[in-house]
């Protein structure tokens, strides 16, 4: 799966688009961790809020899919 990847300095918000498609319905999974579904319900992009202040490592995103940022 190809993930597409925007960072936004200014709000230090990063987006992770899954796929196409429009957003119907967002959960905040957690605190700055926020899930974009389509009508469908399926996940079409991820934004994490205040970016630079997380523990994410984007490399582990990219190795072990996004199911990784929802385990905690």
């Amino acid at each position: 799966m190809e993930y597409r990847v925007k960072y936004v300095p200014l709000a230090d918000a990063l987006y992770i688009k899954v796929k196409e498609g429009e957003v119907s319905d967002s959960l905040e999974l957690r605190e700055g961790l926020i899930v974009d579904l389509d009508d469908k319900g399926e996940v079409i992009g991820i934004e994490i809020l205040n970016f630079s202040k997380t523990k994410i490592d984007m490399k582990e995103i990219i190795i072990k899919g996004i199911e990784i940022l929802v385990k905690d």
